[in-house]
């Protein structure tokens, strides 16, 4: 036993969907653990306090994005930000979560011990000083970009006068009533946020360099309304979110093995909402569905306001940026009194936190994903990277549950460390694979900096939920791979000692 116990077992960074997801789960599988929430915004919620944008809501539907173990009940299933603050902060409240968070602290440095088997943190509050904690494992629920800046195209504005914003950093209060808007993106940002300015702007234009493949669909499940109304609430949600797992993983199978049926029934639906006259060229990407995320457009809003006359896409390339608006290059000329860059974000890993083992710093492009939730070598450490072709949600669960069992198995057996271990020899031996299979803009900037992914599990970041979910929970705990050492000298040996510690 260590001479003195860490401020914490646990230390969750970040407050948002993956921070509070684990939190809740340790409250049930792990109640022996103690834990913290750190979080460097002043309110839960993570994306969802950050973006403040017209519009802002979930692309997901939220009986996948909702967590396994709590019904989501609003009858929108394609749920705004304040919704799924809201419900964010009833779990926070019910289960007892808030007392263990703490506000206004951002996590600069790890630096894991093995000597003593901890993290030692350091963190920078609001007013730049700084403060230290411990904890024995760390958990990183800091989401996948970065807070500090997003992507950059390095537009020059010359002689643009208006305003120019960001979603990341949308100001309080924006007057655009009345004002010609142009939103420079075709990802889910500016299709969200095209119909809700287009309400009250004088006209919004959606500037694309290149299309997005777009699917509507109601912004109500009327299934699961339905079987709310008629069965106890655990059990409809229950349903509700093994039909849409299926039918993501359906649709997504589809779009690869089938992407002409999958790209015949977009256009089929298109139509059915801009009418037989529509444009096709204006919604035909240069890549098959699902080589990027489609866009979800809710109870057609985009469409109705283009049909309206409030809202038109434009494909072209900027030449540049006047007085009172947008020249393309081939001469054609967009008003404006407000750009707004939704360029996409910028990939982050570990929450940009400087994250060393035993004063060596940790480059995480060079070790490999351990079952889509720790990294090899790397010990009692664990993150979430959502999933691209499903709701991110689904995969903060299964880590975290999985997660859960990995502290029990250690309390249990007196262990202070859990290492993935992956010797030299094993890892000459990896078949490596693309780690995502997407050509979205923000993940082939990113991709230089993200771990590695091997061919086959468990040294992977898979992108399969259904499969994922069955061997996170059936595969044995003790693996041979993942080692469980104490606290001392014997735990730098950790790549010699793969028999588990029973």
């Amino acid at each position: 036993m260590l001479a003195t116990p860490p401020d914490f077992d646990v230390l969750i960074v970040g407050a948002g969907i993956s921070g509070i997801g684990m939190a809740a789960h340790m409250e049930m599988k792990a109640p022996h653990h103690s834990y913290c929430i750190v979080e460097r915004r002043d309110n839960l919620g993570g994306t969802w306090d950050l973006f403040r944008y017209p519009g802002i809501r979930s692309d997901s539907d939220m009986h996948t994005l909702g967590f396994d173990f709590e019904p989501w009940r609003h009858e929108k299933s394609i749920a705004d930000a304040p919704a799924i603050l809201e419900y964010l902060d009833r779990i926070v409240d019910e289960r007892g979560i808030r007392q263990h968070m703490r506000f206004g602290l951002k996590v600069v440095s790890a630096d894991f011990h093995h000597d003593d088997a901890r993290w030692h943190v350091e963190m920078e509050k609001a007013d730049g000083s700084r403060t230290h904690l411990t904890a024995n494992f760390l958990y990183l629920g800091a989401g996948y970009y970065d807070y500090d800046e997003p992507y950059d195209p390095g537009f020059d504005f010359g002689e643009f006068e208006g305003q120019v914003l960001h979603p990341q950093f949308w100001p309080e209060n924006l007057d655009y009533a009345g004002k010609n808007v142009v939103v420079i993106g075709s990802g889910a940002t500016a299709v969200t946020i095209v119909p809700s300015m287009a309400r009250e702007a004088g006209h919004v234009t959606m500037l694309q360099r290149t299309p997005t493949w777009m699917f509507t669909r109601p912004a109500k499940d009327a299934i699961a309304n339905f079987l709310r109304a008629v069965l106890p609430e655990t059990l409809a949600y229950r349903l509700t979110r093994f039909k849409n797992i299926k039918m993501q993983d359906f649709s997504f199978k589809l779009a690869r093995d089938k992407p002409q049926k999958v790209i015949d029934a977009l256009y089929k639906k298109i139509e059915k909402s801009l009418g037989p006259d529509y444009d096709k060229a204006t919604f035909t990407p240069p890549y098959k569905p699902w080589e990027q995320r489609l866009c979800l457009v809710p109870d057609e809003d985009l469409f109705r306001a283009m049909k309206a006359g409030k809202a038109d896409v434009v494909t072209g390339h900027i030449a540049k940026f006047e007085k009172g608006g947008v020249r393309l290059t081939d001469g054609r000329f967009l008003p404006a009194d407000i750009v707004v860059t939704a360029t996409g974000l910028k990939l982050a890993v570990a929450g940009k936190i400087d994250v060393r083992v035993d004063g060596e710093a940790v480059k995480f492009n060079e070790r490999f994903y351990y079952k889509g939730c720790m990294f090899s070598n790397l010990p009692n450490l664990a993150v979430v990277f959502g999933y691209l072709n499903a709701s991110w949600t689904l995969r903060a669960d299964i880590n975290s549950d999985y997660v859960c069992r990995v502290l029990e198995h250690m309390r249990r057996t007196g262990a202070t460390i859990a290492t993935p271990v992956l010797t030299k020899e094993a890892e000459a031996a990896i078949v490596e694979d693309d780690v995502f299979d997407f050509s979205s803009g923000y993940i082939q900037r990113g991709k230089h900096i993200m771990p590695k992914n091997s061919v086959s599990y468990p040294w992977r970041l898979n992108q399969e939920y259904v499969v994922d979910r069955k061997r996170m929970k059936d595969d044995p705990l003790t693996d041979g791979l993942l080692t469980f050492t104490r606290a001392g000298a014997n735990a730098h040996g950790a790549e010699e000692q793969l028999e588990a510690a029973e």
